[in-house]
């Protein structure tokens, strides 16, 4: 159990705290309510770029990182197509520092041309190393355009083409930071050794004067329903041909999220699975074979990924697949798979909660999908309500033809 306290600031921003006695450290982790799905096409990748430039410093603190390195500290961020995290690790004597950083560029962030121009080359840079100069790099790309023609998860948080990032504007820049960036769209978790009195006070001291701000209303397109198959083929300079297959899911949030985190794991976590038991032993069709949920706010995608193996049949190996998928589908699972795995993820959120750090982005980001940080002590409640025939009919709507969409990726001719 997982002990939460909680402070809501008159600006909106909301404190969460949970002490770990354990260490003499704490994190300061701040979670803002913006990802790539709030971008527009034109100007994606918004969010990751601004993700670089909450670094650029501010005009009252020109360099973020030094202070905190002098304090003892580290820092680091992250963006999805769903959220934006940063997060400062330093001694719990120092939390001031954090403090006094983090809520400076929440309050001041001001963009120049140069700092701008600097991060957009970066920016651009790893879009080229990750998604153009590298074999399968586009295949995140290819899966969402594939896969959804509405919701803005059609592009990646890297962006959709990094023509993008480089015409991004400072009004862009601008614009987006007043749209997204306010204390009331914002979590603030501390975990460590620090007790929620002084956490709130000093919370207090640093974002207290931040006036509220209003923030951007969110109305994003629905996906619409997928009414037939789709198959495509792509052909890149790869060394061996790829199949994905993706089907649409439920959100992150949604009482059937857990049955299909769980379908996943019974086709690909680990050695019991049965795409590595039935397949990559049984045969020589694959050299790599997984699956995996989304686990997105919004509706997103449960996706099969399988390398084929040099003169390996793709017919067959296509077939192999769906055959375990059908047994699935068909009711094959027990329960003793079941549980087995709902064992494995509660031990496995049982080791990552002893220690201090990844709590704190944990409570934010319950807090963010469902409204209540507490959710994160009764989730794998959720899990172990799981039976064989919820698996079953899960899986039936998820494997159902229409529902899925095949990416046929090989080898130039």
């Amino acid at each position: 159990m997982i002990d939460i306290n909680s402070l809501r600031l008159p600006n909106g921003l909301l404190l969460l705290h949970h002490r770990v006695t354990s260490t003499q450290m704490v994190v300061v982790n701040t979670m803002y309510n913006v990802g790539a799905r709030d971008e527009v096409i034109g100007r994606t990748g918004m969010a990751h770029l601004f993700e670089h430039l909450m670094f650029s410093g501010t005009p009252s603190i020109p360099d973020f990182d030094t202070p905190l390195q002098e304090a003892g500290g580290e820092n680091n961020a992250w963006t999805t197509n769903d959220l934006t995290n940063f997060y400062d690790i330093l001694p719990a004597q120092n939390i001031e520092t954090a403090l006094w950083l983090e809520s400076d560029r929440m309050a001041n962030m001001s963009c120049t041309q140069q700092s701008l121009e600097v991060q957009k080359g970066v920016v651009v840079e790893e879009f080229k190393e990750r998604c153009v100069n590298v074999p399968y790099g586009d295949i995140g790309h290819v899966l969402r355009a594939a896969t959804f023609t509405t919701h803005p998860y059609r592009w990646p948080t890297i962006g959709l083409q990094f023509a993008d990032i480089e015409n991004a504007t400072l009004d862009d820049i601008n614009n987006f930071h007043a749209a997204h960036y306010a204390p009331g769209n914002a979590t603030l978790c501390i975990t460590g050794n620090i007790e929620f009195a002084d956490a709130a006070r000093l919370v207090e001291k640093w974002f207290g004067d931040i006036p509220y701000r209003h923030t951007a209303i969110r109305n994003l397109p629905a996906e619409p329903r997928q009414q037939s198959p789709r198959r495509i083929a792509i052909n890149r300079n790869v060394p061996q041909n790829m199949i994905i297959k993706a089907y649409h899911t439920c959100g992150r949030n949604d009482n059937m999220f857990p049955t299909c985190d769980i379908i996943s794991d019974l086709l690909a976590n680990g050695n019991s699975a049965r795409f590595f038991k039935n397949i990559l032993m049984e045969t020589d069709l694959f050299t790599d074979l997984d699956a995996a949920v989304w686990g997105s706010i919004d509706p997103g995608l449960l996706v099969v990924t399988g390398k084929i193996a040099n003169g390996a049949s793709i017919d067959k190996a296509e077939e192999a697949i769906q055959k375990e998928i059908r047994k699935i589908a068909n009711g094959d699972a027990t329960q003793y798979e079941i549980d087995k795995y709902v064992n494995k993820l509660d031990s496995k959120e049982c080791f990552e909660n002893i220690g201090y750090t990844d709590i704190a982005s944990k409570l934010c980001y319950h807090q963010l999908i469902s409204g209540d940080a507490n959710n994160i002590n009764r989730e794998i409640d959720t899990y172990r309500s799981i039976t064989t025939d919820i698996v079953a009919q899960e899986a039936e709507k998820l494997f159902a033809p229409n529902n899925e969409t095949t990416i046929l990726y090989g080898p130039e001719i």
